[in-house]
């Protein structure tokens, strides 16, 4: 696998980066497709996710699902009917993560999931999820990063 990198010094481009991804990101034949967003506060997952929105053609405004966990979004996609936002940043573990509803979200393929703070539930992420990693570089850079 080769790890592409992005510089995004603005929503515009972080856009454009999120486009890039869902190009190569397409339904799994048994499951959801799972995507882990890993960086630190502010560093711009939260922005991908709504940019990813935006490609897959979502009228809504995206926000960060922080205090009630899970955010779905019917999406008029050919490829995924749903985008599922998760924020396990409060979640000391998957089995939180399991009470609301995990196994149902994750066996449908026709769901697309971001979960920001993977790390608290990596106990029960699948294999093969797919990773994109964040950095802040300055004020208005961010890096991004994923595997093709």
């Amino acid at each position: 696998m080769k790890r592409v990198k992005y510089l995004s010094e603005n929503l515009q481009e972080t856009k454009k980066i999120a486009g890039e991804f869902l190009k190569k990101t397409h339904p799994q034949s048994k499951s959801a497709t799972v995507v882990e967003l890993i960086g630190n506060l502010g560093s711009g997952k939260t922005a991908f996710v709504k940019a990813a929105a935006e490609v897959l053609g979502l009228k809504n405004t995206v926000s960060s699902p922080t205090f009630v966990i899970q955010k779905i979004y019917k999406l008029r996609n050919k490829e995924f009917d749903y985008l599922i936002h998760l924020d396990a940043y409060r979640l000391e573990n998957g089995k939180e993560l399991k009470i609301l509803g995990w196994q149902n979200i994750l066996s449908s393929p026709e769901n697309l999931i971001f979960i920001e703070w993977p790390e608290k539930v990596s106990d029960i992420l699948p294999r093969g999820t797919k990773r994109v990693f964040f950095d802040f570089v300055s004020e208005n850079t961010r890096e991004i990063k994923y595997e093709t």
